[in-house]
């Protein structure tokens, strides 16, 4: 034993080893020697006795080999807490508080006693009066405290939900350069992907221009591969409300997905980019966008087969709407000339799922009379399947 506890049934043992039996315990818990029953919050009262024995024992065989335990620390109660939040209100002692509470929360036990505590309200207005007061100090730590007790409660979707102070007090931290930024505004980003996956759609079609403004900068910039990740996220969700879509493709944002998926970036942030594409793009604006970019057409071209199958299936149906709604002369020769005609056709030959190839079927044959010299069409890929 390194901690060892006593249970109400009068039982000792070490905490790791009953605390892992009352966790995985599914019905009724009880005592595993004297079949009492306890609950799930069963008081374990550290037994200093025995775990004084326990370290006399190791300094007495020290000579074999064995290490002495340290003195395990007492379990967080919410006094202490409550304590820290206490000070959250008064200047000279609110930084310190903050650090105390960003040090506690690292430890995935103390996250519950915190936010059972009301650690996650308390964050969320130091954050906002913050951002009332124009001050900076402790926003780092508030933050990256709220990312890390966060719990989808229905008190908790409550406060965040409707809170526009909270949304424009991480939109300002954005905004301004600050010491330690890349730490601060991705902590932001994190909470605000939090913020945007419980509140209301009335909130999300609300959103100003200025919003989607600083969340395309934030892909623009790539402060950091976290913050990118919560920045995609962020626009998908908000992206089937209201007249988002095009408040995003004002921003600039088709521009600097194109860009930052050219620089081949990790497996799932190619996903989310495809998948915010394909949405951006089944408006007029964002077609135009992407075809305006040089390399956007070719960029789609060249991901087929190379990603994932979801990116496939957001890479074809985005040249799928371009044929149907932006096919152009111009456009129809720059999909045969950068090997989009050429990319479907090897999805009808690979091992593709099977709606997959019917879409890459469906572009081929809307365009075949355009297409229908180009040596990379066979006859058979258009006429071997029934229609």
């Amino acid at each position: 034993m390194k901690d060892p506890v006593t249970t109400v049934s009068g039982i000792t043992y070490d905490r790791e080893s009953i605390e892992q039996w009352l966790l995985m315990a599914k019905d009724t818990i009880t005592c595993p020697v004297t079949k009492q029953p306890l609950s799930s919050d069963s008081g374990l009262t550290p037994n200093h006795m025995l775990r004084r024995l326990i370290q006399g024992w190791c300094v007495m065989n020290a000579k074999n080999g064995v290490d002495r335990i340290p003195t395990p620390k007492s379990p967080l109660n919410k006094s202490h807490i409550f304590k820290h939040i206490r000070n959250l209100n008064i200047p000279e002692l609110h930084f310190k508080a903050l650090k105390k509470m960003e040090e506690l929360a690292e430890n995935e036990k103390n996250r519950a006693c915190m936010a059972e505590a009301g650690a996650i309200k308390a964050m969320v207005l130091f954050v906002t009066r913050c951002f009332k007061e124009g001050k900076t100090s402790g926003l780092e730590e508030a933050l990256k405290i709220l990312h890390l007790i966060w719990t989808p409660t229905t008190e908790n979707k409550h406060l965040l939900n409707e809170n526009f102070d909270l949304i424009d007090s991480i939109l300002l931290v954005l905004k301004y350069d600050m010491e330690n930024h890349v730490a601060v505004k991705t902590s932001a980003m994190l909470v605000l992907k939090i913020i945007i996956e419980v509140v209301s759609s009335s909130l999300i079609e609300r959103l100003k221009p200025h919003f989607f403004i600083e969340i395309v900068n934030v892909l623009r910039v790539q402060i950091s591969p976290q913050a990118t990740k919560a920045a995609l996220n962020v626009l998908i969700e908000v992206c089937p409300w209201g007249r988002n879509r095009s408040k995003i493709v004002e921003t600039g944002a088709v521009f600097e997905l194109i860009e930052l998926e050219l620089n081949k970036p990790e497996k799932h942030v190619s996903e989310l980019i495809f998948c915010l594409l394909a949405h951006l793009c089944s408006c007029a604006d964002g077609r135009e966008k992407l075809l305006k970019h040089a390399g956007g057409v070719a960029m789609l071209a060249k991901r087929i087969l190379r990603v994932s199958p979801g990116t496939d299936d957001r890479a074809i149906h985005v040249l799928s709407l371009i044929s149907k709604f932006s096919a152009t002369n111009d456009v129809l020769m720059e999909m045969l000339r950068v090997g989009a005609v050429s990319k479907l056709c090897m999805v009808l030959q690979a091992d593709s799922p099977k709606y997959l190839k019917n879409k890459a079927r469906e572009v081929l044959r809307l365009h075949a009379r355009v297409w229908n010299n180009s040596p990379c069409i066979a006859v058979y890929l258009l006429t071997k399947d029934p229609r």
